[in-house]
């Protein structure tokens, strides 16, 4: 599984703790953070997640879906200004550790083509308790939505159109 990840990727999940730390200046727990052109592996954020200090492990999974508005979508499309992904989502991930207390924050994201089906983005929390890791993970969601420089292109019978500002 590991030789389907970019070396940006291995960097990012595989250093020790404590260089993890160094990278992620805000918190001594990791934040893993992930964009890629591959499939997105459930497995593995599960994996990332695992902290025997907590008690709830809680993983979103986003899928394309075959329609959206009544019209059917044939795939989606997905850019990032890469460059600033990684600090806006360190910075949503300390804010999520202040506000609702949670340990490990993830964020994986496909960019380019995804087809109906598949996972367009993998969000999880590890918390010591349910409640908080749930909104935790919503929260991330909404933020994500709202401040990360990723866009969404809907390729649809009647052409394609940005479903979010264009890059």
């Amino acid at each position: 599984m590991i030789g389907s990840f970019n070396r940006m990727m291995w960097r990012l999940f595989y250093l020790p703790l404590a260089e993890v730390k160094n990278e992620s200046t805000m918190s001594e727990f990791p934040t893993f953070i992930s964009l890629s052109h591959s499939p997105l592996s459930e497995s593995e954020a599960r994996s990332l997640l695992q902290d025997r200090g907590c008690g709830a492990h809680v993983l979103f999974v986003g899928t394309v879906r075959s329609s959206s508005q009544g019209v059917a979508v044939r795939h989606l499309e997905f850019e990032a200004y890469e460059p600033m992904v990684h600090s806006v989502l360190e910075e949503i991930a300390e804010e999520l550790r202040t506000q609702f207390g949670i340990r490990g924050v993830l964020l994986f994201h496909r960019l380019g083509r995804v087809d109906i089906g598949e996972a367009a983005v993998i969000a999880g929390v590890s918390s010591a308790h349910r409640k908080e890791a749930f909104q935790a993970c919503a929260h991330l969601m909404d933020r994500l939505k709202q401040t990360v420089p990723i866009w969404k292109k809907e390729f649809t019978q009647d052409g394609a159109v940005w479903v979010t500002p264009t890059p």
